[in-house]
């Protein structure tokens, strides 16, 4: 029987299998907002096989957007358009619906991936980015360094966007502490440079993460929040594997349902080591150490690396990303492989496995 395939429970969400769809950005909100190409976009990811869909990483706040085509969740119109989204997500899926929240800080105000994240210039929309202290991304401009008053309006930025996430019909919210991003870089030495309370030793640089863990956990009773963590900034003086033990035992202790571990992303500088299930490792690392339901993420390709992943114990549950681009019904292919019955809705079961001998013409594993 496949592991992956199987049943698991993440805090008070029990998920249909462990198989993720992971936020993937796609540049084409409207001014914060889903439109058609979300709608479509996520729809067909319902039906993906996978058991969780995360939705796109969604600012809590309209500045903290990474470009003007990121989504936002600061206001009643992006609310509505969230919860058309989720609503269309429910009518034609299986899936449980999930959404990324997170801050771009100094990674903000650029252009979308297909111009090469290239900062906006002042005749191009640019605005005012923030972080932890005022050290440029790159060719970026150094963004302002946070006052307390700053700090304080993100937690609660958090806090209210994860309500307005509640009142759009989420099942999950995942905090995003990582790739570089507001919080990652408060946890971080290499982009904090604080002297206060929220800079400094390794509490006080996680101190912001678990504030708005707590202000979020606040906002979204009864249902699952987890943290997205980094592992390694890949840089010297970075952030290592232990110190995302320490933020993932910290988290479990206020009720953290789960963490996703990745890595990277928080300076151009980094060094990147890129290969099959290159994360996969830090996540079982901490899976060891906490015992908190974890996922791993990270150059996963095939059914058969994902059920090594969660058969082998390394994590809960893996995430998939540009597989699911490549390939929407990546999850059925998998069940298939892996010798399980995947969710196929009603209109699609003419092409189920074994109902249809295409599939083994597709791919001769199955034939056998």
């Amino acid at each position: 029987m496949s592991t992956l395939f199987t049943p698991v429970e993440i805090g008070p969400l029990t998920l249909p299998n462990r198989l993720v769809v992971a936020p993937m950005a796609q540049y084409s909100a409207d001014e914060g907002a889903h439109g058609p190409w979300h709608r479509a976009h996520l729809g067909m990811l319902a039906n993906s096989g996978a058991g969780l869909v995360m939705i796109e990483m969604t600012s809590p706040s309209y500045a903290g957007r990474c470009t003007h085509g990121d989504c936002s969740l600061h206001d009643d119109r992006t609310e509505a358009a969230l919860a058309e989204t989720v609503a269309l997500m429910r009518a034609v899926g299986g899936a449980k619906v999930g959404i990324q929240i997170g801050h771009g800080g100094r990674k903000a105000s650029t252009h979308p991936s297909w111009k090469g994240f290239a900062p906006l210039a002042p005749g191009e929309g640019a605005y005012e980015t923030i972080a932890p202290s005022p050290l440029p991304f790159g060719a970026a401009p150094a963004p302002r360094e946070m006052t307390p008053a700053d700090i304080r309006a993100l937690i609660d930025d958090h806090a209210a966007a994860a309500a307005r996430a509640v009142r759009a019909g989420v099942d999950l919210i995942e905090i995003h502490g990582a790739h570089g991003y507001l919080l990652h870089q408060f946890h971080s030495p290499v982009t904090n440079r604080r002297g206060d309370a929220y800079g400094g030793t390794a509490e006080n640089r996680m101190r912001l993460l678990l504030e708005v863990f707590d202000a979020t956990r606040a906002a979204a009773p009864g249902i699952a929040v987890g943290m997205r963590i980094t592992a390694s900034d890949w840089i010297e003086g970075g952030l290592t594997p232990d110190d995302a033990v320490a933020l993932a035992k910290a988290l479990a202790a206020r009720g953290c349902d789960y963490v996703d571990v990745t890595s990277g992303g928080i300076d151009p500088a980094q060094k990147i080591t890129v290969g099959p299930m290159y994360q996969v490792d830090f996540a079982a690392a901490v899976k060891a150490a906490t015992g908190m339901p974890v996922r791993a993420v990270g150059l996963i390709a095939t059914p058969e690396q994902a059920e090594g992943i969660v058969a082998g114990g390394k994590a809960d549950m893996v995430a998939l990303a540009r597989a699911f681009l490549a390939s929407p019904r990546w999850g059925w292919w998998a069940a298939y492989r892996l010798g399980a019955t995947p969710m196929v809705p009603l209109q699609a079961q003419r092409a189920a496995h074994p109902a249809w001998a295409g599939w083994g013409m597709m791919d001769p594993a199955l034939s056998a």
